[in-house]
């Protein structure tokens, strides 16, 4: 233990609540400075090279502390694996204000990027877009991780090699100090992404509300539906039982997975719903404070399915249940692909984030169609809604109003917009929709949808 440790860890404070603080030196050294303005705080710090010494280090004070902060997730999920614990373990999250620092130090590492594209760790694919919408910075490209929801440190290393190696990116920004390291060691240039002191602070403050005084709460049941949304339509596209049954299989693995990782129970409810239980400090360290469900993601990047989550709170397990079926109800009424929380008070928390499915890639649609429907006129975002509409419900008709309120537009907007798709042969009208009251509508088919997703 060095000087800096002894003097943490033995001043002469008055006695508070001690929190283990482990991670690279750097990292560590920041926390301390902004624990002082948490006064009931005394902390205990060790310091690790890398992710592996993390676990070992946590066991060697989990006795003499009442809660342990790591710098990131990756030690986070070590710590979980290897360290048999009863005190609350925490992580130092990052959010998109991180990249406005991290980018500034890379571009003064090695100049302008001039179009080229890095590629980045840690920061969900959601908040770069609002980064990349707040700077407005056109030529800037980020390449984030997408693979699994809660990636290895080898991982994420290959990830950023594999970028590189295949000329996708010329660099790479890393929340995991090794890496960092190891990059250097390859010629690659990257910057490691440190957590703002608002990331900090908001990472202590959960920890202290994760001590005695929170425990009762921490401890509380969370009870979980979950509903693949259009799951019907979808099973009747398979040509066979055994698919039927493989997708299902799969499904349930996935779900499976991520329970596990919440420490939770799963249960099968029959058809398209599962019933989970976990507890609700996991649950809020698992979704980011209540911020985003990782499992969404996973479950579209494979199988282009949405979930409709609905989460309970309550002080009993009766009242978590009922709550959970509400929460369900109102994502069900937010047409799917959306999570709520309804809390013991009957507050309601949400959506949260999910799959973004309205504007996810369309490598798995006809290059073709992608084309005819760019020079329609026909973007990438409306045709993402269309399909992710026709996917969950099978739907491929509308008339003017529908449309309208599907693409967020206005209703003379969407008379335009079907003009043009109209005269490329996008659309066509299928009929007249009779009203009680006024002239009949027209109803417009969008004929492509059925051959739109490619084997």
């Amino acid at each position: 233990m060095d000087t800096f440790q002894k003097i943490v860890s033995h001043s002469s404070l008055d006695a508070g609540i001690k929190i283990g603080i482990v991670g690279p030196k750097d990292m560590v050294s920041r926390i301390v400075k902004v624990i002082k303005n948490f006064p009931t705080f005394e902390p205990v710090v060790r310091f690790s090279r890398n992710e592996l010494e993390t676990p070992d280090l946590s066991d060697e004070i989990k006795h003499e502390v009442e809660v342990l902060l790591l710098c990131g997730p990756v030690p986070y999920r070590k710590v979980l694996e290897k360290v048999e614990s009863v005190i609350p373990v925490h992580y130092v999250s990052y959010n998109e204000t991180v990249l406005y620092k991290a980018l500034y130090n890379f571009q003064k590492k090695i100049g302008k990027l001039n179009g080229n594209a890095i590629s980045l760790d840690t920061v969900s694919p959601i908040m770069v877009k609002r980064f990349l919408e707040e700077l407005d910075e056109q030529d800037l490209q980020i390449i984030c991780y997408d693979g699994a929801s809660n990636p290895t440190r080898d991982q994420l290393l290959d990830f950023h090699k594999d970028c590189f190696s295949k000329g996708l990116a010329f660099g790479a920004l890393t929340g995991i100090n090794s890496i960092s390291a190891e990059l250097n060691d390859l010629g690659i240039p990257n910057e490691w992404v440190v957590p703002t002191t608002q990331d900090i602070v908001v990472a202590l403050e959960r920890a202290l509300l994760s001590t005695d005084a929170r425990k009762s709460k921490e401890s509380q049941i969370v009870v979980g539906l979950i509903n693949v949304d259009g799951f019907g339509k979808i099973v009747d596209r398979h040509d066979s039982e055994h698919e039927i049954q493989k997708l299902k299989l799969n499904i349930h693995r996935i779900l499976l997975d991520y329970v596990d990782s919440l420490r939770g129970h799963l249960t099968h409810l029959g058809g398209d719903e599962y019933l989970f239980f976990t507890t609700r400090g996991i649950f809020e360290q698992e979704t980011a404070g209540y911020k985003r469900v990782p499992l969404a993601s996973e479950i579209y990047r494979s199988y282009q399915l949405t979930l409709s989550i609905g989460i309970g709170f309550g002080r009993t397990a009766n009242e978590a249940g009922s709550n959970a079926r509400s929460a369900l109800r109102k994502s069900k009424e937010a047409r799917g692909n959306s999570c709520f929380i309804v809390r013991e008070d009957g507050g309601i928390l949400g959506p949260l984030e999910m799959a973004d499915a309205l504007v996810n890639d369309l490598s798995i649609v006809n290059p073709d169609l992608i084309h005819k429907a760019e020079n329609a006129n026909l973007t990438s975002s409306y045709l993402s809604k269309l399909l992710v509409s026709y996917a969950r419900s099978g739907k491929k008709e509308y008339n003017v109003q529908e449309l309208a309120s599907l693409l967020n537009i206005t209703v003379r907007s969407t008379h335009r917009l079907l003009l043009e798709w109209s005269d490329t042969g996008l659309v066509q009208t299928s009929g007249m929709e009779k009203m009680p009251k006024g002239r009949p509508r027209q109803i417009f088919q969008f004929i492509f949808l059925d051959e739109s997703i490619m084997n």
